[in-house]
């Protein structure tokens, strides 16, 4: 089993950043990949940004140059680092990971961007 806790969000302005966190039970470099999804209010749950175990890294094309995702494998930690925060980006931020063919996620963390 395993078990993700996400950390880091809180309310900013637009313009600003905020760097999220995601500590997983057990060797993070184990896992297929891990990702970042984002759950606004009245919209479907979509992908902000993936990286695979070997590090390759992927973004929602409306993230791209301002979101940053990044993997420790000694702390098993995964981050997402956010700059130019935007009012769009606001939403509940979920941590995800595949481990032998199973999706795993956390409970979220909120992100809010007022402009």
């Amino acid at each position: 089993q395993v078990q993700l806790v996400e950390s880091g969000g809180g309310l900013v302005q637009a313009g600003g950043s905020l760097r999220l966190s995601c500590a997983a039970s057990g060797s993070i470099s184990n896992f297929n990949y891990m990702g970042w999804y984002r759950q606004a209010p009245g919209k479907q749950r979509e992908l902000v940004a993936r990286i695979t175990w070997s590090s390759s890294t992927n973004y929602a094309d409306s993230v791209k140059g301002r979101f940053t995702i990044s993997r420790d494998n000694a702390k098993n930690t995964m981050y997402l680092q956010m700059n130019s925060l935007k009012p769009e980006d606001t939403g509940l931020y979920l941590c995800a990971a595949n481990y032998v063919l199973t999706n795993y996620w956390g409970q979220g963390t909120q992100v809010t961007v007022s402009s």
